[in-house]
């Protein structure tokens, strides 16, 4: 039997992607990998983060962990130009890759906001959901007596409950300023983070990644003796605020809603603005065949030929059919305007992501009938709400920064009024003791 150096292999993935030789990485990719994610797939990842923080520099050592199944993961740190990338990657006994992914760069240089003062609170480590896909989170809770409100934090994407951005965590960030005026908050690593894998699995929708974590952190909130179980919320961010509408449709216990820069513009032309703006902030970098690759695949997930056989090798971001053919039937807007519940949206003016010209219109029409809607937009905030001027780019992420201060308050300031429980509050919390 030939003897395998995870740490190796780790190391030449990273090597093959620097030098541009993509196909060679897809040949190391087991079957099961190989059906979702193609070598264009990874071009296209990684010419991305290359135009953002530029030429690669150094690439430090690979760090194992394993992962059970008989998998290694190896993260391998990338030092570029204006930042970093973590190559990640899960290795087998025979070599062969089960996972590939473009992380954020390790670092622990995280330190709290000002507005966070952690002798208010508590935090204690909790399971959220149940059975092979459970995840591990992060409950927050603030000191002294009397139930407080709580809200259920959202993501987008794979990543994990700090929604860790370069040197940065916004969520844990949110989450010590929210409790540090009163408010508990339960964040959770997403389940397409801690399980990849599910997330090439023929069938995967926004259903399966948001909703059965989203309802059960609301129950572990709402079970909690300090909170108010009429009154958890839950606060999404990009993808998690487009997915928190649905959310709270269809757990009719949550309280009300809180979106951060979510998106309305259908996702595969949002992708196709995305990379046209970011092949137009350095013209220095080759994105010619990142804007054809993405703006080929928004038209096949947007075609009336796109069926649940499609490979999501020719998808945008790798996800099955089965996402985008959900994510049709799916606005966001109407589903909100449905609700029967506070709104809270909250836009950057310089985010490129989500804009204030494109998407923030939709939200405003789409809920002008409702009462209990509030929008704010905060003319300095980029798309993870950190300030600053001047046209926001993705290498702005990699400085250190900490979620705008005004953020919170508009978070807290709409959580918090009323916070005398009422009957029904008063029933539910001596009915759970």
């Amino acid at each position: 039997m030939v003897d395998v150096n995870p740490a190796a292999i780790a190391a030449a993935v990273v090597e093959l992607a620097r030098t541009q030789r993509f196909a060679e990485i897809e040949d190391m990719f087991a079957p099961r990998l190989r059906a979702a994610v193609s070598a264009e797939t990874v071009e296209v990842a990684w010419r991305g983060e290359i135009a953002k923080i530029g030429a690669v520099r150094t690439v430090g050592a690979a760090l194992g962990e394993p992962i059970g199944a008989g998998l290694i993961k190896m993260s391998v740190p990338v030092t570029c130009e204006r930042g970093g990338l973590t190559v990640v990657v899960s290795v087998d006994d025979t070599g062969r890759l089960h996972g590939f992914r473009l992380a954020p760069p390790i670092t622990s240089a995280w330190t709290p906001p000002r507005y966070a003062a952690p002798r208010k609170f508590t935090e204690q480590e909790v399971t959220v959901g149940s059975g092979g896909l459970a995840v591990p989170g992060t409950l927050t809770v603030p000191r002294g007596r009397g139930l407080r409100p709580g809200v259920v934090l959202l993501a987008s994407g794979p990543t994990d409950r700090d929604l860790t951005t370069g040197p940065n965590k916004p969520f844990k960030d949110l989450a010590w300023g929210l409790a540090s005026r009163g408010v508990a908050v339960l964040r959770f690593d997403k389940v397409n983070y801690v399980h990849g894998q599910v997330a090439v699995e023929p069938g995967f929708t926004m259903v399966e990644e948001y909703l059965p974590h989203a309802i059960a952190a609301v129950g572990v909130l709402q079970q909690h003796p300090d909170v108010d179980p009429a009154r958890v919320f839950v606060v999404g961010h990009s993808g998690g605020g487009k997915a928190a509408p649905r959310v709270a449709a269809a757990e009719p216990s949550v309280a009300g809603i809180v979106i951060l820069a979510g998106d309305t513009l259908p996702l595969p032309r949002a992708a196709v603005r995305t990379v046209h703006y970011l092949a137009a902030l350095d013209s220095g970098q080759d994105m010619a065949g990142a804007v054809e690759s993405i703006t080929r695949q928004a038209a096949l997930v947007e075609s009336v030929n796109l069926s649940p056989a499609t490979p999501a090798t020719e998808l945008l971001f790798g996800w099955p059919a089965s996402y985008w053919l959900d994510l049709r039937d799916y606005d966001p807007v109407a589903t909100a305007a449905e609700l029967d519940k506070p709104v809270l949206v909250i836009q950057g003016g310089r985010d490129y992501q989500v804009t204030v010209d494109e998407d923030l219109p939709r939200w405003r029409a789409g809920l002008a009938h409702r009462p209990g809607v509030t929008i704010r937009v905060h003319d300095a905030d980029d798309h993870m709400f950190f300030s600053g001027s001047g046209r926001s780019t993705p290498a702005d992420y990699q400085r250190p920064h900490h979620l705008d201060p005004a953020v919170v308050a508009d978070i807290a300031d709409w959580v918090l009024p009323g916070t005398k429980p009422g009957p029904l509050a008063r029933f539910l919390s001596s009915y759970k003791r």
